[in-house]
């Protein structure tokens, strides 16, 4: 996926979870923070972060010209570029199966048709629907800006929401479906993927369970540019010892 109209800035605070200010060329201007995460480690006064301008808000009714898309983060190797905008780790997902040959595990291909999106299935609605070599199939899809040495890790925050979409997809899976979560992590060169336990156990246990029950855990890193993102390459998963 590409971005339109971005530009740097400097970090100054982040008031509430929706909005954050920043100084664009010694001017202050509201965002509009498009990760309600609370990305504690990241946004921090002085820190570089990507600004995406919207030339039609006047028009268009937005509160904001900007949102914040992404973020520089001091590391002992560098600068790391994370991208925090949560509505991209669907798109770029979406792409990423759009291709009609990808490899969902191992290193073989599988044929994607007749993808859709945001598909209804009893009481439940998954991320993405697509038929896998002529069988039906589901998708979650999550996004990761998590990072400690290397490590990146989900929720960032508790997350009931994901707790049930995991039993969701467990119980399609049991009616028969491929069923598969995708952690999209939004940057590059990490070791591996890991459910954050300190910070919410029950996701943690959930996703244990649902791997044990015929549901695909998958985690790919991604390229990220100021104005690009990308689905790359497949991250290690690492699922704590739970009893089914």
């Amino acid at each position: 996926m590409k971005y339109e109209h971005i530009t740097p800035a400097v970090f100054l605070e982040r008031p509430n979870r929706f909005i954050a200010y920043a100084d664009l060329n010694g001017k202050k201007v509201t965002c509009h923070v498009k990760n309600t995460g609370r990305c504690r480690e990241l946004l921090l006064p002085g820190t570089t972060v990507i600004l995406q301008f919207h030339p039609d808000a006047a028009a268009t009714g937005r509160k904001t010209e900007y949102s914040l898309i992404g973020v520089y983060k001091k590391t002992t190797q560098g600068a790391r570029l994370i991208n925090l905008d949560s509505q991209a780790p669907n798109q770029v997902a979406w792409e990423w199966l759009l291709k009609g040959q990808v490899p969902l595990t191992g290193s073989a291909s599988i044929a994607v048709t007749s993808l859709r999106r945001e598909v209804r299935y009893h009481s439940s609605r998954f991320d993405l629907a697509f038929m896998q070599n002529g069988a039906p199939a589901f998708m979650e899809v999550k996004g990761v800006t998590l990072e400690e040495n290397g490590i990146v890790r989900f929720p960032d925050a508790p997350t009931e929401r994901g707790v049930k979409h995991l039993q969701e997809l467990e119980a399609a899976a049991k009616d028969g479906y491929l069923c598969y979560i995708l952690f999209v992590i939004a940057m590059k060169n990490v070791s591996y993927f890991e459910p954050n336990m300190a910070t919410h156990p029950e996701f943690c246990k959930a996703l244990a369970h649902a791997a044990a029950h015929k549901v695909t855990v998958l985690a790919r890193d991604c390229i990220v540019t100021a104005d690009t993102l990308s689905l790359n390459e497949p991250v290690s998963v690492r699922l704590p010892h739970i009893l089914p």
